[in-house]
């Protein structure tokens, strides 16, 4: 058998996103938003339980 080397799988790169340029939006117990330090938290607070709202649905 030949050894196809245009499909070996690359090792996943991520790279974690900086806490300290962020704020943190506590939810609920187990939900925290991190959103830009310039944004509004009540704004990105209603934007997500409007979405999340409607999941329920």
């Amino acid at each position: 058998m030949a050894s196809n080397n245009m499909y070996e799988k690359k090792p996943a790169s991520f790279v974690s996103p900086d806490l300290s340029k962020l704020q943190a939006v506590v939810i609920d117990i187990k939900t925290i938003l991190y959103i830009a330090l310039d944004a509004d938290p009540k704004l990105a607070r209603s934007a997500y339980l409007a979405r999340v709202g409607m999941k329920k649905l």
